[in-house]
């Protein structure tokens, strides 16, 4: 029964493990499938003129991309705030929008940012419980093979196993919960695609 429950385990573990390689194989510990690209380039999404990181937008702006860069705002009601905004300029149109857009970008990059840094760390602790695991279960499995085992050796073995079941558990729904976290930065950029073309439209 013990050799079943070691066997069994480490299949569920297995099955659950993060990927060994993951797209960006210049950071063997990044977990995900997507591709890492810490940080987004403006020049890719963005065709209309770059203005220069010293000129700053005015207070109106810096609500205005705030509110339009968190996700709770829907992409409708962005291009809407995006809309309204651009009928209220003149002649700096194009500059004021250049301007909206690039602290909009700002704000979207370092989000992304901050996210693949908690990925990052995510998987750390998702190491190091692994590797926890595998101690844990090396243990069992020198105990089990034990020809004169002791009423301690018992009571470890029923305490091992406890606690390999529930680290097994922790250790699989934190995978399953990454495998959606991974997905956040690539929403990210396409959410600063679709605002980059939105506002680019608004100033012609």
């Amino acid at each position: 029964m013990r050799k079943l429950f070691l066997t069994v385990l480490g299949v569920a573990i297995a099955a659950t493990a993060l990927p060994t390689h993951a797209a960006d194989f210049k950071d063997k510990s990044w977990p995900c499938i997507q591709r890492k690209v810490p940080q987004l380039s403006i020049g890719q999404m963005w065709t209309g003129p770059l203005i220069d990181n010293s000129v700053q937008p005015d207070a109106e702006a810096t609500v205005l991309a705030r509110a339009i860069a968190v996700r709770r705002t829907t992409l409708e009601d962005a291009k809407a705030l995006v809309t309204r905004y651009a009928d209220t300029l003149g002649e700096d149109r194009e500059e004021k929008l250049a301007i909206l857009f690039r602290t909009i970008f700002d704000q979207i990059n370092r989000e992304r940012s901050d996210v693949i840094g908690g990925i990052s760390r995510y998987a750390a602790k998702q190491t190091s419980l692994s590797e926890r695991i595998d101690g844990l279960q090396q243990e069992l499995a020198t105990l089990e093979a034990k020809d004169d085992k002791t009423d301690d050796d018992w009571d470890r073995l029923e305490e091992l196993q406890d606690i390999v079941t529930w680290d097994a558990r922790i250790y699989t729904e934190r995978a399953q919960s990454l495998t959606f976290v991974c997905e956040t930065p690539v929403l990210l950029e396409k959410r600063a695609f679709a605002l980059a073309k939105a506002v680019s439209e608004a100033s012609q």
